[in-house]
């Protein structure tokens, strides 16, 4: 735009230098003033509106920047919060993964002692059971005994009296009487 101005002003000073060669002084020339005030007026135009311009992109520059460099800080803010969160997720993923592993331990020292306590009452009922068995059998004998001795005492004395006298009856219960201490120790 300016090499424009400049080469239109070349030209009308140009022109105006062959008619101040041709009608007098270049100065009286109304186009040589046309020119002049041309000029003047682009470069005043050119001078304010560089400014306006100039200043303008200043501003729009600068509000680009302002908004690339808290773009910036959003984005740093952004991965930092995400970076605090995915360590979040793996400390709760690690805290999770270590209460699983508890429960299964957990769950795994409860079952063997279950399985141990179980075992303990198995054996202590069997045991008891066993107990109760022997006891049964050794009250079982003593009552067989005592019984076989009842019947022997009666078929004994039952014999005795339809067999025996009176008087070898009674040397037979003197005889049993004397043995009797050696034979209950």
């Amino acid at each position: 735009m300016i090499s424009t101005a400049l080469a239109a002003t070349a030209e009308l000073g140009a022109e105006a230098a062959e008619q101040a060669v041709n009608h007098g002084p270049f100065y009286s020339d109304p186009a040589f003033w046309v020119g002049v005030s041309f000029v003047v007026v682009v470069a005043f135009v050119w001078l304010k509106a560089k400014d306006k311009i100039v200043g303008g992109l200043d501003d729009r520059a600068a509000g680009i920047k302002s908004k690339i460099d808290e773009a910036r800080k959003l984005r740093e803010d952004a991965q930092a919060l995400l970076a605090a969160y995915q360590r979040r997720q793996r400390d709760a993923m690690k805290e999770a993964d270590d209460i699983v592993r508890h429960a299964k331990d957990e769950a795994e020292r409860l079952r063997v002692k279950a399985e141990a306590d179980l075992n303990a009452a198995i054996k202590r009922r069997e045991q008891q059971a066993l107990d109760r068995i022997a006891q049964a059998e050794t009250q079982a004998l003593a009552e067989v005994r005592a019984k076989a001795v009842d019947v022997a005492i009666a078929t004994a004395s039952k014999l005795m009296k339809d067999n025996m006298a009176a008087a070898e009856q009674n040397k037979l219960i003197d005889a049993a009487i004397v043995e009797l201490p050696s034979k209950l120790h």
